[in-house]
């Protein structure tokens, strides 16, 4: 089995001022070397779950390790670029950027920095408190890139850039992680710039992990059928809709299928939709996905 970017076994994070549990019971694994979307609902526990991973938050029951470690002791490995971009805004561009590299002697990459930089047509002498929520954002990509790290963490990176700025930006990311081994862990609302780059997925809702694993495995396990209104067992439905005398339902087929039931292969919007309209629908972990009960994990 390929060695784990992340494992949580249990991890669980209350916040007491707000009386709330943001996670409860989360144990799955990242393998090295993937790029992982990270989805759900707004409250769902993504930047809870990220921040945990970066080591910036202690977990309240179980715990997580990252490449290995405790994440505090891996934090020279991992890059973690948060929702509101973290920048000194009195720094110049070019400041900043000399800032990453004191603060990283050994692993800076100057030339990728910069060259993310100027890709965004960004003066390196602009004071960072100038600059657009966008530009913020390009910024703040060049540091954690610059680091080469072994991971990154990424909550909501491409919010607040247009169209063509998060293209470039998608692309820059998965050609250093494809040269690089990187892994890559990236929240994200927007499902179909996901579809065709991640091949990793945990979907978050409700502060569980209700699915984990290969993009391609999850996929595969699901089906679209569309036929007449009947029971659909012993197959597992996660969601149907009935429309006059025809039933449309996502289910993951156990054994065939009916010959006057016509099925396709669901998007991956679609598959995540339809979890996230039926909560009472099984939780679905695929093997590279579950955590190893032997390892030790401590929060």
């Amino acid at each position: 089995m390929t060695a784990a970017a992340i494992e949580a076994t249990g991890l669980g994070k209350r916040y007491r001022r707000k009386g709330r549990w943001a996670l409860r019971d989360c144990s799955f694994r990242i393998p090295q070397g993937r790029i992982c979307a990270l989805v759900g609902p707004n409250g769902a526990g993504k930047s809870t779950l990220l921040a945990q991973a970066a080591g910036l938050l202690p977990a309240t029951e179980g715990g997580v390790r990252v490449l290995g470690e405790h994440p505090a002791t891996a934090r020279e490995r991992i890059a973690y670029v948060a929702q509101d971009k973290p920048l000194y805004g009195q720094l110049t561009i070019r400041e900043t950027l000399r800032m990453g590299q004191e603060l990283n002697p050994g692993r800076w990459d100057q030339e990728g920095a910069e060259r993310i930089v100027a890709e965004g047509r960004l003066d390196p002498g602009l004071r960072v408190r100038t600059l657009s929520g966008g530009q913020r954002t390009r910024v703040a990509l060049a540091l954690a890139l610059g680091k080469r790290p072994e991971l990154m963490l990424l909550d909501e990176p491409m919010a607040d850039l247009d169209p063509l700025a998060r293209h470039q930006l998608m692309g820059t990311l998965m050609a250093e992680a494809a040269t690089h081994g990187t892994t890559v862990v990236i929240s994200s609302h927007i499902l179909t710039e996901l579809e065709g780059t991640c091949d990793y997925l945990l979907l978050l809702d409700g502060g569980r992990i209700r699915l984990g694993g290969e993009t391609e495995d999850l996929l595969t396990a699901h089906r679209l059928v569309t036929g007449p209104v009947r029971d659909l067992a012993p197959h597992t439905v996660v969601e149907a809709r009935t429309t006059g005398r025809q039933l449309t339902a996502l289910i993951r087929p156990d054994g065939p299928v009916g010959t006057d039931w016509q099925t396709s292969p669901p998007s991956l919007e679609e598959l995540l939709l339809a979890h996230l309209r039926s909560e009472g629908a099984p939780d679905l972990l695929t093997p590279s996905a579950e955590h190893d009960d032997r390892a030790a994990v401590t929060a």
